[in-house]
């Protein structure tokens, strides 16, 4: 047993509650904080979305007058300092492009670039081109704005040419340089990340989604590097200009594309290769990673999952190869362009014989971005459909992670890593539909914030409950027939209900309604529905399910068409049987629980969570993980006591299953954040320390904690991250004794990849000054990116102030810390409850340095408001955020007021 005091598991539950009805008497705080804000404010505020002027430059989106046919794209990077201190790179453009509907002007996206010559227009028809009477530059809507002495003619094409230079910068943003040493000498990487609107920043262009050209790039490089992009290389010759030797290396050109899908690399990197059927796979990366094997489990699974998928939509890969490239510095994670894939290294890498990530994460695997069917064969119209790319990626790389890791059991983690998440997120009141008005999405800072968990996890999670009541054949024979209607096009979401229609009706299948009425409920309205079931009646009910229920918006979204024997849901399609009165309470639950495919919470009345409780094994183990969840966000809502959500716990002294465990632990963690700086925290660590003991010995005398069955570590890691967290003896003794020995020995890791994450933090924690200086210099001396990463999160565990503050300091210094990683960092830090105050006034007090670092150019940055913030429950401490600089304030506003204060608070 866990040394301390005894606390009885009823005892500990009513010090939790107690603890809740403290915060719940403080109420509607974030409104009287904006009420305060406006009162100071006599100016009203206009909408952000409309331009200052009718002006076509004004706007945010491209008059549709001219259309894009080809460019064609030269540019030289320099991975060496200019003589004033900065790297560069120097292009020319030229684009052929359409008139569509006679103009006098032509508006073309430019950004950060200094044109070195006048641009040239020429015709390409039978009437020359116009002459250009001024050029102008709209740093605002980020426009070249040509205005011409006479109109172009409709139906003409013409040919625009530019010459220009740009800095290689370091903001991860178009073309920029990446930095990495290796062997204490510096190396410079010329990379891209053109989505969502920084094509611009590489050369002049139409950069919007639907604006699709075909590309012809020439790269000049040193001739020491290789050159990629997204053809295949055609020419490659060493050439002197300007007195400089350089290599030029020539690609074939694209199929017809959009803007953001294009990538170009000048770089020192290797590859390993394999060809499979005609198909070449390669992975790049840096000399000493590929030497040790890093890329080999990478370069053995892809050929499979491209297969698969292949067969899956019965539509061949587009292209005749796939890179993947392991990137020191990049953004998003990473990104997917057609026939090349840029990832951070640790979502690429792994050492030799180990899977990338050994628990599981498919955000952090490769397969997300090996998918090129939607969003690269067939691209979104406009960034407001965004879940059509992301929802349908993150959906179904649980089908190519299943197809390469059989045994993982792949396929459920989606309830844990998405259909959990959505329910947190979309039962918020500053939540939003899935697809929203091409106008409301309009600034490049709106198209950044669509990146979020409504479009990547709810998007997979009703394309599941879509293929689950269409079933799996149909839903893929409705795909297949629109990825071959529409590809190397533009389309909309409603495209693909019809093509599932079309495979609805010539398979005989009856719905209740059409595709587009059942799933436009669904895709036009933000939530989902809660369904109550009276356990003691079978009376059912339903409505929409917010964590605050005072937020109601005005939706007849869930409905059931009165009450029945056999009753549907008009909007998803499914049937459910309604359970007759004389059949006993245990038999009504257990068939309840019978599927989680429906993106629907369930609550149930009377004795069903005690009865759950007190038979678990009754019920599947992916229901257990259902029930755990939903009980605590309808606790959350104050729908169901807190004690009844409590009570799904009890029976984990005795689970050894990972879904029920991670579910109880995901929402653990807010009562953690709400409470660890209280008198509940003790009572609390008691009561978790005694339920997860028995995991923590099944692993270690049981199952050892060295197992090598994958669906077994993903438990080995909570057991032992949760038992040395609640101070179990045992294992505060273990991970002391493997880091000592690492620390004797630092050549020599003894500690096992899957356990280092929840290692580290342990030892670091329990220990001092000594231990987290050994850790730094382990990081430094890393070479694995995802041992680097696990290092740099766990120096966050620290526990003396004076070293989370010079760590903090430490991420304005990307010598130190990487750009890609300096939000990350913070956000460790903040999670941390001894570094949460600390990374609050750090923030605050860099905010200018962070907010232009980061702020609308990461999809990564609300995070960090997120994450510093977490904690706050108390009217102090929202007190201080109404104090805030105007530009937090809004971030605030927008993020995190509807979001979290909102729910902490209340």
């Amino acid at each position: 047993m866990g040394k301390g005091f005894y606390i009885s598991k009823t005892v500990g539950i009513v010090g939790i509650v107690l603890a809740a009805g403290a915060l719940a008497t403080i109420t509607a705080l974030p409104v009287a904080c904006s009420q305060e804000k406006s009162k100071n404010n006599e100016v009203k505020s206009t909408d952000p979305t409309m331009a200052p002027s009718n002006e076509p430059w004004d706007q945010w989106r491209l008059p549709q007058t001219l259309s894009p046919q080809t460019y064609n794209v030269t540019l030289w990077p320099r991975l060496q300092l200019d003589t004033t201190g900065l790297y560069i790179f120097s292009g020319l453009s030229s684009v052929v492009f359409r008139c569509v509907e006679k103009t006098n002007l032509i508006l073309i996206h430019s950004n950060k670039l200094n044109m070195t010559k006048h641009p040239t227009l020429i015709g390409l028809g039978s009437k020359p081109a116009p002459t250009i009477e001024s050029i102008v530059m709209h740093t605002k809507t980020q426009y070249m704005a040509i205005h011409l002495k006479e109109e172009l003619t409709a139906g003409e094409s013409y040919e625009l040419y530019t010459e220009f230079l740009g800095e290689l910068s370091d903001d991860l943003g178009g073309f920029y340089r990446s930095e990495y040493y290796e062997n204490g000498v510096k190396k410079v990487v010329a990379t891209t990340q053109m989505q969502a609107t920084d094509a611009r920043k590489a050369f002049p262009c139409f950069d919007e989604p639907a604006m699709k050209a075909v590309f012809h790039i020439t790269l000049y490089h040193d001739p020491a590097t290789v050159a990629l992009s997204n053809g295949v290389v055609i020419d490659e010759v060493d050439i002197t200009v300007d007195d400089t030797l350089v290599t030029r290396t020539t690609f074939a050109p694209t199929e017809v594309m959009s803007t953001y899908l294009l990538a170009f690399i000048v770089s020192d990197f290797v590859f390993i290769e394999q060809n499979i059927e005609n198909l070449q796979i390669r992975i790049f990366a840096r000399q000493e990673a590929i030497n040790a094997g890093q890329g080999q489990y990478a370069l053995s699974v892809t050929g499979p999952i491209l297969k698969f998928f292949e067969k899956y939509y019965n539509v061949p890969y587009p292209l005749p190869k796939s890179d993947q490239i392991a990137l020191p510095d990049f953004n998003t994670g990473a990104m997917k362009y057609r026939q090349m894939k840029t990832k951070r290294e640790s979502l690429l890498l792994s050492p030799m014989n180990l899977p990338i990530s050994t628990v599981y994460n498919p955000c952090n695997s490769p397969i997300h971005y090996l998918f090129q069917w939607f969003g690269n064969l067939v691209t979104i119209r406009w960034w407001n459909d965004l879940w059509l790319n992301e929802g349908f990626a993150t959906y179904v790389e649980y089908l190519g992670a299943d197809e390469a890791e059989p045994d993982w059991n792949i396929k459920d983690l989606i309830v844990l890593n998405d259909v959990h998440k959505v329910f947190a997120i979309d039962a918020l009141a500053s939540s939003h539909p899935l697809s929203s008005k091409e106008e409301e999405i309009q600034r490049p800072e709106q198209i950044s914030e669509m990146f979020d968990t409504i479009s990547y996890s709810k998007g997979a999670s009703v394309l599941r409950m879509l293929s689950t009541f269409l079933t799996e054949k149909v839903f893929t024979q409705g795909l297949q027939t629109y990825l071959d209607h529409f590809k190397f096009s533009n389309t909309v979401y409603t495209d693909l209900w019809e093509h599932l229609q079309k495979a609805v009706d010539s398979s005989g299948t009856t719905l209740p309604k059409t595709v587009q009425e059942i799933m436009d409920r669904w895709i036009l309205q933000m939530g989902f529905p809660v369904v109550t079931i009276n356990t003691a009646t079978g009376q059912i009910t339903q409505e929409h399910f917010l964590l605050d229920p005072e937020t109601k918006p005005d939706s007849g979204l869930y409905q059931f068409h009165g009450q029945r024997k056999k009753q549907y849901n008009p909007y998803t399609g499914c049937y459910r049987k309604l359970v007759s009165l004389n059949m006993t309470v245990t038999i009504m639950f257990t068939v309840i629980f019978t599927d989680t495919t429906g993106l629907t919470m369930i609550m149930k009345t009377g004795d069903a969570y005690l009865m759950f409780s007190r038979l678990p094994d009754s019920i599947p183990v992916i229901n257990r993980a259902q029930i755990i969840d939903d009980a605590f966000n309808l606790a959350k809502a104050g729908i169901i006591e807190t004690t009844l959500a409590l009570r799904t716990t009890l029976f984990l002294a005795s689970e050894t299953e990972y879904m029920p465990w991670e579910s109880a632990l995901d929402n653990l963690d807010y009562f953690y954040l709400m409470f660890d700086r209280t008198e509940v925290y003790g009572p609390m660590q008691t009561y978790v320390g005694n339920q997860v003991e028995g995991l923590f010995d099944y692993f270690t005398s049981i199952y050892s904690l060295y197992s090598h069955l994958c669906i077994c570590r993903y438990n080995q890691v909570n057991a032992l991250r949760v038992a040395c967290s609640t101070g179990l003896e045992a294992c505060t003794t273990l991970v002391k004794t493997w880091f000592q020995q690492w620390m004797e020995n630092p050549n020599v890791n003894p500690i096992k990849a899957n356990l280092r994450s929840a290692v580290y933090c342990s030892a670091i924690a329990g220990g001092g000054e000594k231990e987290w200086n050994f850790a730094w210099e382990m990081f430094e001396k890393a070479t694995v990116a995802s041992e680097k990463d696990k290092r740099r999160s766990a120096m966050a565990c620290a526990s003396e102030p004076w070293l989370l503050n010079r760590y903090l300091k430490y991420t304005l210094d990307s010598n130190k810390i990487r750009k890609q990683d300096a939000t990350s960092t913070i956000i460790s830090i903040a999670s941390n409850v001894v570094g949460q105050p600390l990374a609050w006034d750090f923030v605050r007090a860099n905010w200018e340095y962070i907010f232009n670092e980061y702020g609308g150019k990461s999809y990564l940055f609300p995070n960090l408001i997120i994450g510093v913030t977490n904690r706050f429950s108390t009217p102090f401490e929202l007190e201080q955020v109404c104090d805030l600089p105007e530009n937090f304030y809004i971030y605030l506003t927008g993020i995190l007021y509807s979001r979290y204060l909102h729910l902490n608070v209340s």
